[in-house]
């Protein structure tokens, strides 16, 4: 047993972590993916295998992108937290997760204009920090509908929906929250200077278009407390023609934005080397040694770093405290027992890209195996 331990600790990513209140086992983070399997918006029985697979007694564990209100959602089937039936959906996905003694946040999230008007009510039009649209040539066949840019008056209540959503998220069970202010969201479309046009008190210079994300954290912050937030960014990456001119000033401000609340739990942050043409992907022509080491030295908190990292580089970045954690998305998919092949230096299922966003229960979500020793958790085919 003692071998068994000392061997464990051997590899940095299976040594254990304390973040904040919670006490982590190890280091491996399951990344929040998209997965389109929650019928009509509402999480389904089928999510309690899939994300119960994929957790381990002091794991953590990221949902899936999370709607905060009928206007946040932008793709079929994801789920949301804003209605009573979709926190009571939730409560046994959380409940399977906490039985197999992980930890489980929610990630709210609210689209913008990465949307059409079939996805919002009445046919609105998506909303944004501008009117400018997606090009047809962000997403090769998707097309976006024209935005609507939001009146500096109805901001409050968008950040309203995200209060509402990580209260509701608490009250589902979950640990804590982390709020999406990445990938070409709204969030990032106001913070962003390729995106944000807006010449009132939430455009022009960069506190201004930090201004709406700012107060997001606030009012999350000041409702479920700091100790239970955390924050993904992505200043580097330009999904969805959402980029901005200065990265490392957008990064750094807000990682001292996030400071100010004292106990601020985490800071999720993409690698510049994430890039995406209907898949996200590496890219190594993007690849920039370090490139999270400045808001890593800045932030308080518990870091934690994604971008299609493997086990050498995972264990290289947390021996070296260039991170805490790393979040692990397409190998987490394909390998729900993750951190026990890690652990033991095992083969990796393959994944299959062309099952990353279907809608069937089984097959790509809760199908892949587990290890043949692992008598625990067998493979799910019902």
């Amino acid at each position: 047993m003692a071998q068994q331990q000392a061997a464990k600790e051997a590899i940095p990513l299976m040594t254990p972590f304390r973040m904040g209140q919670f006490e982590l086992a190890h280091r491996v983070v399951l990344a929040p993916m998209a997965r389109f399997r929650s019928y009509g918006n509402v999480p389904q029985p089928h999510a309690a295998v899939y994300y119960s697979q994929r957790a381990t007694r002091g794991g953590l564990l990221i949902a899936e992108a999370t709607g905060v209100s009928a206007t946040a959602q932008g793709y079929p089937h994801t789920p949301g937290i804003w209605t009573p039936e979709q926190v009571e959906a939730w409560r046994p996905v959380v409940d399977a997760v906490h039985r197999k003694g992980a930890l489980f946040f929610c990630q709210i999230l609210h689209v913008g204009r990465v949307s059409t008007t079939g996805n919002n009510p009445d046919g609105q039009a998506p909303i944004s920090s501008t009117d400018k649209p997606i090009s047809p040539n962000a997403e090769p066949g998707k097309v976006y509908s024209k935005p609507r840019r939001l009146r500096a008056e109805e901001i409050p209540g968008i950040v309203d929906d995200f209060r509402r959503a990580a209260r509701n998220a608490i009250t589902a069970g979950f640990d804590g929250v982390e709020i999406h202010g990445a990938h070409g969201y709204l969030l990032e479309q106001f913070m962003k200077d390729g995106t944000n046009d807006r010449t009132d008190g939430y455009g022009g210079g960069l506190e201004n278009r930090c201004r709406f994300a700012v107060e997001v954290v606030g009012a999350v912050v000041g409702e479920v407390g700091a100790g239970r937030v955390g924050m993904r960014l992505s200043p580097f990456t330009e999904f969805m023609e959402c980029a901005d001119s200065d990265p490392v000033a957008l990064g750094s401000y807000m990682v001292r934005q996030l400071n100010k609340h004292e106990g601020f739990l985490y800071c999720h942050m993409v690698e510049p080397r994430l890039s995406y043409n209907g898949m996200f992907a590496a890219d190594d022509r993007r690849r920039v040694p370090h490139g999270l080491l400045p808001f890593r030295k800045i932030f308080h908190g518990t870091f934690i770093a994604a971008g299609a990292y493997n086990l050498e580089e995972g264990n290289e970045v947390v021996a070296s405290g260039y991170t805490d954690l790393v979040a692990y998305g397409r190998l987490f998919l394909a390998n729900p027992d993750l951190p026990r092949r890690f652990e033991l230096g095992a083969p990796l299922n393959k994944y299959d890209r062309s099952t990353f966003y279907t809608q069937d229960p089984v097959i790509g979500y809760t199908d892949y195996p587990f290890l043949e020793d692992d008598h625990d958790e067998p493979p799910v085919h019902a």
